[in-house]
């Protein structure tokens, strides 16, 4: 019998926490498997939680919520034979989405159920872990900000985009990938392991979390114009067949600039100091995974 544990976000509210619940008990039944269900009570706490589960011999650990609840759950069971499952219940949902995980929850049991696990490889950046992308560009400074928004969304990341465009200037990056060094002027500065952003977003639409390698995508400082066509190309994932970006592949990748001040990893935003060297380097086949078939 497989034990299963789903760790949930509170964020989802006590009326949807409930409604899941019972999701989950229909289509996981106490014959084939072994539910337990808990949530997250404080910040670190996933990770706790998964580092337990894995101790208890957890077939499975199932993170309810979004791209920074996964990042946290996912650091408890990197290296172990526990897998990660995930419902998407964020706003970007950015791993789900490159690891073609069902939007629709029941949907999304359904994969559990059927236990399809798969490794893939994740990366670290000055040690924080990442899942789906880092970047220390345009992105990061918005990440920062977005930690202070009160309504979520695409519409208040939308807006928190527009308003601090005119401010930022694309730092000078000097850049050594594999070894391979140069200096390039960046607004985007992102490391991607998989390939979205959230939304449907892709700056690196061919990057997989499955072929041991990080997707270095920078973007040139561009007029505010440039911002329509970096967005509709992202949306076709078709970005990296123009001059709007410039994609390289590498193992590991280090950024030095005076001007470096912001850092995020899945999103969410970590302490950096300015003009702080970040490091940015892959662990090929790190975490099981449950997954679509591809």
């Amino acid at each position: 019998m497989r034990k299963i544990l789903f760790i949930i976000n509170r964020k989802a509210g006590t009326d949807r926490e409930k409604r899941l619940e019972g999701v989950i008990r229909r289509y996981l039944t106490p014959k084939a498997f072994s539910v337990e269900i808990t949530h997250l009570a404080y910040l670190g706490h996933g990770t706790v939680l998964a580092r337990e589960a894995v101790e208890a011999g957890v077939d499975t650990v199932v993170a309810v919520g979004g791209d920074g609840s996964i990042n946290e759950i996912a650091q408890g069971l990197v290296g172990s034979g526990t897998a990660l499952a995930i419902i998407p219940l964020g706003s970007g949902n950015g791993l789900a989405r490159a690891l073609k995980i069902p939007m629709k929850v029941p949907y999304a049991l359904e994969l559990i159920a059927d236990g399809r696990r798969r490794p893939m490889d994740v990366g670290y950046a000055n040690e924080h872990m990442f899942l789906s992308n880092a970047g220390v560009g345009f992105d990061a400074l918005i990440a920062d900000k977005f930690r202070n928004v009160q309504k979520r969304g695409l519409v208040g990341y939308a807006k928190l985009v527009f308003g601090s465009f005119n401010k930022y200037k694309g730092p000078l990056y000097e850049i050594n990938i594999d070894g391979k060094i140069q200096e390039q002027r960046a607004f985007l500065f992102t490391v991607a392991n998989g390939n979205q952003f959230g939304y449907e977003f892709k700056l690196a639409p061919k990057a997989s979390v499955f072929d041991g390698e990080l997707d270095v995508c920078l973007v040139p400082p561009v007029p505010f114009y440039g911002l329509i066509p970096i967005g509709f190309y992202s949306l076709r994932g078709t970005i990296d067949k123009t001059n709007y970006m410039q994609h390289y592949t590498g193992k590991y990748i280090t950024v030095t600039s005076p001007e470096l001040a912001h850092l995020q990893v899945d999103g969410d935003a970590v302490p950096l100091s300015e003009g702080e060297k970040v490091i940015f380097r892959i662990e090929p086949a790190a975490l099981q995974v449950i997954v679509n078939r591809f």
